[in-house]
């Protein structure tokens, strides 16, 4: 089998046992890299910081894939329930999560739609340079549902000057 030594430089060609010993003198463990490599390929490498190395590999293919968040808000919210939410969606905007901002209608509500637009247009107002909407308020059943996303640095920052400009020019 091949061997290598703990960074990737080849040592030489031995058999298992001669391996084994030589892992052993260095107090180091012999681990297989490549099985079906011809001939297999084994590393003498601190298997815990092997383990640890190849961790990181996956975590950093992994796609983070951002989640959807759902938080329901009242027509005629007060305005404590209202800042108490309206943190819960910064939160979940800073850490990269998508939110479905859901005004929930019961009963006589649906006669005052006016009020479920206002709050969302409110809410559009408060996040405008950190969220890009996704989908515009509609209604859905008694549900008026709009979903948003948070914008990238690059992007917050481009929308700041462009607002910055507007306030300069007018």
């Amino acid at each position: 089998m091949r061997v290598l030594n703990a960074k990737g430089e080849q040592i030489d060609l031995m058999n298992i046992a001669e391996a084994l010993k030589k892992a052993h003198e260095e107090g180091l463990d012999l681990v297989e890299i490549a099985p079906k490599a011809n001939p297999p390929v084994v590393k003498i490498i601190d298997f815990g910081k092997f383990k640890y190395q190849e961790e990181k590999k996956v975590k950093k293919t992994k796609v983070k894939s951002s989640d959807l968040k759902e938080l329901r808000f009242s027509p005629f919210i007060g305005e404590a329930d209202y800042f108490t939410r309206m943190e819960r969606v910064k939160e979940f905007l800073k850490e990269k999560h998508k939110v479905r901002i859901v005004v929930k209608f019961l009963g006589r509500q649906m006669g005052s739609k006016n009020y479920g637009y206002k709050l969302t247009r409110r809410i559009l107002d408060e996040l405008t340079n950190v969220i890009n909407v996704d989908m515009e308020p509609k209604f859905l059943g008694r549900h008026l549902t709009m979903v948003i996303s948070p914008l990238s640095t690059a992007k917050i920052a481009e929308k700041q000057n462009k607002n910055e400009k507007n306030k300069t020019e007018n």
